[in-house]
């Protein structure tokens, strides 16, 4: 599959400007969504190629074309040192379809930002995007990994992301699969994304029970 994620694909990007929810007192979630009821609150599409939509009780995702990416976002608020956690559940998607978190992307340049990207055969990459330069893989040499930790074309998967104090975390169902360093976007909003990548036409993803809250300072 492709070294590169967003360099080079066509993005669909939905933003809404309204938040989902405030810190809680005591600690609690910054952003909670299990993507029921009335609040629709994420940024939804609809078009011949793509979908964003609020469908059985989850955000789900599809794609239908080679080497697209979709995103959305629950607003466009700037976040600090966060830890977010997601289901995704795989619907109708090729095991070479990449799929995961934003964090820390930057207003109004959102092709810069962090992402946390695993695919249901195994493969994960911790990235950095910036306007008009290449992705760079903070992982592996600049490559997509593997991991046995990761479950092969599971059902479902627990995605978890740290992103702050200087430092990037992937975790999947609950075991770290790798981490770095770097402070080159200290804050910035946050969302979720869908890939086909080369040679993958269609792709079909729901996520749910979304969770963000705050980092401690290190």
């Amino acid at each position: 599959m492709n070294k590169k994620l967003f360099k080079g694909l066509f993005a669909l990007v939905a933003l809404v400007g309204a938040a989902l929810a405030c810190s809680l007192p005591g600690g609690g979630p910054i952003i909670q969504d299990d993507f029921e009821g009335s609040d629709t609150n994420w940024g939804l599409l609809t078009d011949a190629e793509s979908s964003i939509e609020y469908l059985d009780g989850g955000l789900r995702m599809a794609l239908f074309g080679e080497n697209f990416v979709l995103s959305s976002t629950p607003d466009e608020e700037i976040y600090e040192n966060v830890h977010i956690e997601v289901t995704v559940k795989n619907n109708v998607t090729d095991d070479a379809t990449a799929f995961g978190i934003i964090c820390n992307q930057q207003q109004p340049i959102t092709d810069s930002h962090y992402y946390f990207a695993i695919t249901s055969s195994g493969d994960y990459a911790i990235a950095k995007a910036a306007l008009a330069f290449d992705d760079v893989f903070l992982t592996n040499d600049d490559e997509w990994g593997t991991s046995d930790v990761i479950a092969q074309n599971a059902d479902s998967y627990r995605l978890g992301a740290d992103c702050g104090n200087g430092k990037l975390t992937l975790y999947v169902d609950g075991q770290e699969i790798a981490s770095v360093s770097d402070s080159t976007y200290t804050n910035g909003s946050v969302g979720l994304f869908l890939w086909t990548g080369a040679g993958v036409t269609t792709a079909d993803i729901t996520y749910d029970d979304f969770v963000m809250t705050k980092l401690e300072p290190q």
